[in-house]
């Protein structure tokens, strides 16, 4: 599942990173980025999975 990002949106981006980010700067923030819309659209979805509290999976 692969989301496109729009030219506003790689602008936006561009915008709020440092001036002397490197490219793995560019790359973490864009990959940071693809797992929160996942995660949001998988909740959306209903595509969730219920823990005991602690953040470990159930058993």
């Amino acid at each position: 599942m692969t989301t496109t990002m729009r030219k506003a949106e790689a602008k936006r981006l561009v915008d709020k990173m440092a001036a002397d980010a490197t490219w793995d700067d560019w790359i973490h923030e864009i990959y940071v980025r693809e797992v929160i819309e996942r995660g949001l659209a998988d909740s959306q979805a209903g595509r969730t999975r219920h823990t005991d509290g602690d953040g470990s999976a159930p058993h």
